[in-house]
């Protein structure tokens, strides 16, 4: 999944604005008590999450794709004041753990977890998004995007994780069952190809499309 020499990520982070502590926290408690860890998006990239919010200084953030929280804690610091995160997950064990920690880091208020599936949730939502983060399943990223596509405010941000799928995305032996890799194959050139956007694929942790509506 980090592409970047081990050296080079510590120097990075060690040059690079701390993890808060509550965060610090919720990094170690997912690494120790739930499965499939490599999920959470961590210091460097949370903490560019956090960078890319408060520059954006977004009034409503969508984030599809919860796990345990921390994506949507370092997005929500860049919140305006008043502003709202609605974020959504199918997974409900773990629930509770998002919701917690939400409130462990003062956050409560400022975001709010949905349970269900997003194809049927975001359809449903009267919204403009400022910014919009994808990190669900693969295999629906292309759908997620269409369907958040009309509900961006000008000049909002979708930011999709994971797009570099530890390197498939360039296998040349790729299988052709491998519908995740596929789907963010045909993700990542929608994208490209897509002129009512510019947008910037950054080769950070397991790859960041950058997607900024024009």
């Amino acid at each position: 999944m980090d592409f970047l020499p081990k050296e080079i990520q510590e120097y990075c982070e060690s040059h690079s604005t701390a993890e808060p502590e509550t965060l610090k926290k919720i990094n170690r408690e997912t690494h120790l008590r739930v499965l499939k860890p490599r999920m959470l998006s961590g210091h460097f990239q949370g903490r560019l999450l956090s960078f890319l919010s408060k520059l954006q200084k977004p009034k409503n953030i969508l984030e599809i794709g919860t796990y345990t929280g921390y994506s949507a804690i370092c997005l929500a610091e860049g919140l305006q004041k008043g502003g709202k995160l609605l974020t959504i997950d199918c997974n409900e064990e773990l629930q509770h753990i998002a919701i917690a920690n939400f409130k462990a880091a003062g956050m409560s208020e400022k975001i709010e977890f949905t349970l269900g599936d997003a194809r049927k949730i975001v359809p449903t939502l009267d919204i403009l998004f400022d910014l919009v983060f994808i990190d669900a399943d693969k295999a629906n990223y292309g759908i997620y995007y269409d369907m958040v596509f009309e509900k961006l405010a000008p000049n909002a941000l979708i930011i999709a994780d994971n797009v570099l799928w530890s390197g498939k995305v360039v296998d040349k032996n790729l299988k052709p069952s491998d519908d995740a890799t596929h789907a963010l194959l045909e993700f990542n050139k929608k994208i490209t190809c897509d002129e009512r956007v510019e947008n910037l694929l950054l080769p950070i942790r397991d790859g960041l499309m950058i997607v900024r509506k024009k």
